[in-house]
């Protein structure tokens, strides 16, 4: 039961408080005053998603707080207990609209997900708002209607979920069988493919080598020139630098004879000349190798420019053209299995489609009976909501199965979705002697108000809600008709706490209780105020519904003898 409802910076709302109680409530007003706003409130704390334009002009942020207390043996109960709330404690909502959309969530002041709310307050309140009419005549959510009044929603969550598995198996299958039909189109260029790069023998970094080696044979004149330009300096030419310190090296020897402190310069100067012969004999090997590459740059350039075609071909790059050439192994050898994966593809499928054909038939069955059940039971409420005589019946129909669509989505020549097999439409006789006609053709505004009211008070008997909001559930109705309407509200209000925007005295006087909601304006600002009533405030308000603006002796009058009956 909703218990208390805080509301700041929403819309035309600056800050408001309201405490709810048991029963009826009712919330009435002037039109425009903010009373839809406040529903809207509660919407969103049930997870409907938010728009930062809600946000009240000047400010930054709204701020939307409900609080609920929570049956212990109810499904919010169980999901509060899974996720580490304490349901005894009751259940804070409060959520923070943004202007930069960065909107936040608290359950008992723990941040939370929009799943998470809406997982939990999925059965804690049911909102009939403005747009209900048009979402009763639109056909595609009678199904649900139907299979909420039998119970049968947990039937097709079964089916939901097989079908949700079969859907993804077909187009795996579709893919396997287009690409059997293409195998051997597709092996032929992938042998080839991997022909091509296992011929070229090409190892990781390759390219770069080459590349290396090719500058450097394109540079061998050069290269030649300087390293035998070298080799004649330290050794060949005459007066050559190895010559000349062999000389400096015997005078330094004669000299260490006379004074052994030159001994060591000596060697120093032997070792040096011991590491230049060896240079020089370095570059002798090197200018000897040089010579016999002369002819490789050819080679050099033809292998390089194999292998930039083939990574012009793979990739733009030789790490690119090594992931092809692993890539086209794999499917080769995954071409080598698709017949065993399409038959363990096609195993699966017959196993998951004998379940779901079964469960789709037994739900077909089961809805033409609840369908009976339900199509009675909402025209004995619509006898008493002042449509006696009014015929009521759910068509249920199928759609035909026809291709392009897959044989596994086929049970017994019907089109088979995420909700079975079936469709359903309402169709309604408002008066005597006329023919079963669908929903929207027929219904009048009024009449759709009282179908709908039909449609929740049936569905009350079974929903586990606690809380049922109805925003002007007395569109197009008036006069006896509105009075049954309120006695239907009261009626309901026994076993669900009931809050109830209407414009109407006959329905306002059944409130346990009893709002009002008007617009004022404070500050040069317009904003919602809302305060309850007493009981003589009440005579004045339902007076006021009465009879207009100007409240006169006799609506208050009439008002009194409402209220008294």
């Amino acid at each position: 039961m909703l218990k208390e409802l805080l509301i700041k910076n929403f819309a035309i709302i600056d800050d408001l408080n309201i405490r709810f109680k048991g029963g009826l409530t009712i919330l009435s007003g002037e039109t425009g005053a903010g009373k839809s706003i406040i529903i809207n409130a509660v919407n969103l704390l049930l997870g409907s998603r938010v728009n930062a334009r809600m946000i009240r002009d000047g400010h930054e942020t709204a701020e939307l707080s409900a609080y609920f207390d929570i049956p212990g043996a109810s499904a919010a109960a169980a999901i509060m207990a899974e996720n580490g709330y304490e349901p005894k404690k009751g259940l804070l909502v409060r959520r923070v609209i943004a202007a930069n959309n960065r909107h936040r969530i608290y359950i008992n002041d723990r941040m939370a997900t929009m799943q998470m709310l809406a997982a939990i307050t999925a059965t804690l309140a049911s909102i009939s708002g403005q747009h209900a009419h048009q979402g009763l005549i639109r056909e595609e959510t009678h199904l649900a209607i139907l299979d909420r009044f039998g119970g049968l929603s947990p039937r097709v969550r079964q089916v939901s979920d097989l079908y949700g598995k079969v859907v993804p198996l077909i187009q795996a299958l579709q893919v396997l069988k287009e690409k059997k039909k293409n195998q051997e189109k597709e092996m032929d260029l992938l042998r080839y493919q991997a022909a091509e790069i296992a011929h070229a023998d090409i190892m990781p970094g390759e390219d770069e080598s080459l590349e290396k080696e090719r500058l450097r044979l394109k540079h061998a004149e050069s290269i030649h020139q300087s390293v035998f330009s070298a080799i004649e300096s330290l050794h060949g030419a005459d007066g050559a630098i190895l010559e000349q310190l062999g000389e400096v090296r015997k005078n330094l020897e004669k000299a260490a004879d006379i004074d052994d402190g030159l001994t060591a310069g000596v060697q120093c100067l032997s070792d040096h000349l011991f590491g230049l012969e060896d240079v020089t004999e370095t570059l002798r090997s090197y200018l000897g190798n040089l010579d016999a590459e002369a002819d490789r740059l050819e080679s050099i350039e033809t292998r390089l420019d194999l292998i930039n075609k083939l990574k012009r071909k793979y990739g733009g790059s030789l790490e690119t053209l090594l992931q092809k050439r692993d890539t086209i192994e794999a499917e080769l050898a995954a071409t080598a299995t698709i017949d065993d994966d399409i038959q363990r593809s096609e195993t699966q499928l017959n196993d998951y489609y004998d379940q779901l054909a079964d469960l789709a038939r037994r739900l077909s069955g089961e809805r033409k009976q609840v369908a009976t059940v339900l199509a009675e039971s909402v025209e004995k409420e619509l006898e008493g909501l002042k449509m006696a005589g009014t015929r009521f019946s759910v068509n249920l129909s199928r759609f035909p199965f026809s291709k392009p669509a897959s044989p596994w989505l086929c049970v017994d020549d019907n089109l088979l979705s995420a909700t079975g097999i079936d469709q359903a439409a309402f169709m309604i006789a408002p008066n005597v002697g006329e023919s079963l006609k669908p929903l929207a053709s027929i219904a009048s505004g009024g009449e759709l108000s009282r179908v709908i009211l039909a449609l929740k008070a049936i569905l009350a008997e079974t929903d586990a809600v606690g809380t049922i909001i109805f925003d002007e559930v007395d569109a197009g109705i008036g006069g006896a008709a509105a009075d049954v309407v309120g006695k239907k509200l009261e009626a309901l209000s026994i076993k669900h706490q009931l809050i109830c925007i209407t414009h109407l005295p006959q329905i306002a006087r059944f409130a346990d209780q009893h709002y009002y909601i008007e617009k004022q304006v404070k500050n040069g600002r317009a904003i919602t105020t809302i305060r309850p009533m007493d009981q003589e405030e009440r005579v004045k308000e339902i007076a006021r519904m009465l009879g207009g603006e100007i409240v006169t002796r006799t609506a208050l009058e009439h008002a009194r003898n409402l209220m008294e009956r």
